[in-house]
């Protein structure tokens, strides 16, 4: 409703106008390029065309309603994006229904894919760091610039994906920034190369124009190749954008409050987002938090787990919804020992949201806090959740070999996954040992690794984890093959510590 004005105030010309502000434009300023108008005596309504272009910044900006006084355009509305940009997607197939929730990150080469397919893995994880896949060899046009991709390592991952792809895979591509001298763009204004105890990954921004265009470019350039089953290069389901965004060793912005950090990096979360769904509309994208639920934060390089889901979720709401979702870690405490079932005695597990940490041996904490109504999607369902990365080492560093330790817990793990309902999928962490992890004891493979290859991961030999996690989702000989496990973790039946266990 209208009051009286002020003196000197100047009254409004009796139109609403719509302004677009692309990602990395925070206000509406000295500009009087309004895009559209509408008669304050009519119903409040805007209309505009799209070009049918896969390039029409409109499917990236956020518009704003503003009145204009004098010369003076002033914003009176939230500014929101397009919040359905599956709707003009090139790609419309249904998104791939896995037959369980199994899944692993393998070495990509032809042996290791065979020993996946042998051991009938649903789900599959891919690296895909940006300063890898740049390079020479294929140039891309879009929307009017040229950008250039490293041809060689593209083809190890069009191969990789391909053939996944082609054995009924999920296929989950966890998107990063690694270092690259020769791209500044595409880290945030006023980063510089941190040493690896600082930064091992960058966060993604949009703050200026020129990271904003590069950094769509090279989203549409993955989500095009890898958007559909019948693409030469295959299929891309999920897509997570960062790596454990709530540490910031992983995506590096420099120091900055919570609320300042959510803000960067969902400006450029909603890049990829509409990048992916206005070419795959049923491809899902997710960001990644570790297990430090409400512990270890210091609110500047470190944030709450849960702090950070809360953020980023109030944030979206007066922007315009997306359908997020989460791909999360949790691992055992510490990482170096593999029997999850006594982390109580950390004193960090909790049964409810106040828990420092959530792991596997809570995870209900987790979904049950999804449930709750403001983190539903606009259809009222519960966001999706996948365990993009677990791991359980067989090499304890307080008592040498644990290869039975590390079976019982994989067994375990995976129950308690696949009887929660709230969760999509659990990626194991990983096929075959990586000598970095085996100096922190942190030996999480399913195959030992020749520790004479020291620029190489090259498997040796099978660990008894190989054949429960093969088995551990075939009806007949699951139960078979871990009942030799519980007396380990001190059970008689599974479903004594399995909330729903249906096996």
């Amino acid at each position: 409703t209208a009051g009286a004005l002020n003196e000197g105030e100047t009254p409004d010309d009796g139109y609403y106008y719509l302004f677009e502000l692309h990602p990395y434009e925070s206000e509406i300023g000295s500009r009087t390029d309004y895009i559209a108008w509408s008669n304050k005596s009519d119903k409040l309504k805007f209309t505009l065309k799209y070009s049918g272009d896969s390039t029409d910044t409109m499917l990236y900006s956020r518009f704003v309603v503003a009145l204009k006084t004098g010369s003076t355009y002033t914003p009176i509305s939230n500014a929101i994006y397009v919040t359905n940009p599956g709707d003009v997607a090139k790609y419309r197939e249904d998104y791939p229904e896995p037959m369980s929730k199994k899944g692993l990150l393998i070495q990509t080469t032809p042996a290791m894919l065979s020993d996946a397919f042998s051991l009938g893995v649903n789900h599959v994880i891919v690296n895909i760091p940006f300063n890898h896949i740049l390079g020479s060899g294929i140039d891309y046009e879009y929307d009017g610039k040229t950008y250039h991709f490293n041809k060689d390592v593209l083809a190890v991952y069009d191969d990789t994906i391909k053939r996944m792809s082609e054995k009924d895979m999920t296929v989950t591509a966890v998107i990063l920034n690694g270092w690259n001298d020769s791209t500044p763009q595409l880290y945030y204004p006023g980063v510089t190369k941190q040493p690896a105890s600082v930064a091992n990954y960058y966060g993604f921004h949009v703050a200026t124009e020129e990271g904003y265009e590069s950094l769509r470019a090279i989203a549409a350039f993955l989500a095009d190749r890898y958007g559909s089953k019948s693409s030469p290069y295959g299929r891309v389901s999920n897509w997570v954008i960062g790596n454990e965004i709530n540490n910031q060793l992983w995506n590096y912005m420099g120091p900055m409050s919570l609320e300042s950090y959510i803000n960067e990096y969902q400006r450029a979360f909603r890049v990829f987002y509409t990048a992916i769904r206005s070419t795959s509309q049923s491809s899902r994208v997710f960001f990644s938090t570790d297990y430090n639920w409400m512990h270890e934060a210091d609110g500047s390089l470190t944030y709450n787990a849960k702090d950070l889901l809360d953020a980023f979720n109030n944030q979206m709401i007066p922007g315009g919804s997306m359908d997020w979702g989460l791909a999360y870690h949790p691992y055992s405490i510490p990482l170096t020992e593999p029997e999850f079932w006594n982390d109580r005695e950390t004193g960090l597990i909790k049964d409810d949201a106040s828990s420092p940490v959530v792991n596997m041996l809570n995870l209900s904490v987790l979904t049950d806090y999804l449930q709750q109504a403001q983190f539903r999607t606009r259809s009222g369902e519960v966001r999706h959740v996948i365990l993009s990365e677990q791991g359980f080492t067989s090499t304890s560093v307080t008592r040498g070999t644990t290869e039975d330790l590390q079976a019982a817990a994989i067994a375990y793990a995976y129950y308690i996954a696949d009887s929660n309902p709230y969760i999509d999928a659990f990626i194991m962490s990983r096929q075959v040992d990586a000598l970095s992890e085996m100096a922190a004891s942190q030996a999480f493979g399913l195959w030992h690794c020749d520790t004479s290859k020291t620029n190489d991961i090259v498997a040796t030999m099978q660990k008894p984890s190989w054949l429960v996690y093969k088995n551990i989702d075939n009806k007949a000989s699951t139960l078979e093959t871990t009942e030799k496990y519980k007396a380990l973790i001190g059970i008689s039946k599974w479903s004594d510590v399995v909330p729903n266990f249906r096996w």
